[in-house]
């Protein structure tokens, strides 16, 4: 019997995509170390500082260095509302790592509530800078890692990183049972929603400001801004849902532009 030459054929393309597919679903992961090693040193801790308090450092959030490595991004509820500047309380920004901790002072340059996102000037001399990607092109089910302080400085400060798959490309308001649970905040973005990702990683409050970064590239494509809670605030450490959000890096671009901070 002669070998069927056509199906022979169709069995080696099919062999060569299931290759290629395998390759592809594994290269992010080969390479995530790596690009986590060169990240780390962009990754900050956000809080105040005031060295007559106990304890002196107060931790609020995750951020990251951006451009010339003294601008820093986070959430915009990360960055406290009032500082106690009679007492010399600063807003501070936790460099390096548990070790050996570096205290920049910093100040708010920009900010845009709708998207919950600040971008900070520090002091002292530059820190790694990540490079922004295109959150346009983020698709459903793909994977990328969050790196951050998931619960702020109670480990010290050892970035963490988890895996984060993108579960859906949803708009930003999250149905309320009630009317009467319907905020201001979220009225306003009734009237003018814009997509985020929801993701299946499991982040903590201290994650808030932590970049969404590609796994390869390490070009950030989305900030972490919040966590679905089931029960309340105190709960999140026992039972976390493993639902979280961040807000596409699009709108911090838009937010550099109008401040000319690019």
């Amino acid at each position: 019997m002669k070998p069927n030459n056509n199906f022979d054929a169709w069995r080696a393309l099919a062999l060569g995509a299931v290759l290629l597919f395998a390759l592809g679903t594994t290269a992010g992961a080969q390479n995530l170390p790596d690009t986590i090693e060169k990240i780390k040193p962009a990754i900050v801790g956000i809080g105040t500082f005031q060295r007559t308090r106990r304890p002196p450092s107060i931790f609020r959030g995750t951020g990251f260095a951006i451009g010339d490595g003294l601008h820093i991004v986070t959430n915009a509820h990360v960055f406290p509302e009032k500082v106690d500047s009679e007492r010399k309380e600063i807003v501070a920004v936790f460099a390096g790592k548990a070790n050996a901790i570096e205290i920049r002072e910093a100040t708010k340059v920009a900010e845009s509530r709708d998207h919950d996102i600040a971008v900070l000037k520090i002091t002292g001399r530059p820190l790694t800078a990540m490079v922004l990607g295109d959150s346009s092109r983020v698709r459903e089910g793909e994977t990328f890692a969050i790196t951050g302080f998931p619960i702020g400085m109670v480990l010290g400060l050892n970035a963490v990183t988890h895996r984060a798959m993108i579960a859906a490309v949803t708009p930003i308001v999250i149905p309320q049972l009630s009317g009467q649970n319907l905020e201001r905040k979220v009225l306003t973005r009734l009237a003018s929603p814009y997509n985020v990702f929801q993701l299946d990683a499991t982040a903590y409050p201290g994650n808030s400001g932590s970049p969404l970064y590609h796994p390869e590239s390490g070009q950030v494509v989305g900030i972490i801004n919040k966590v679905f809670i089931q029960e309340t605030k105190e709960s999140v450490l026992q039972k976390p849902s493993g639902i979280s959000y961040a807000i596409p890096i699009i709108h911090l671009q838009d937010l550099l532009k109008k401040s000319r901070l690019e």
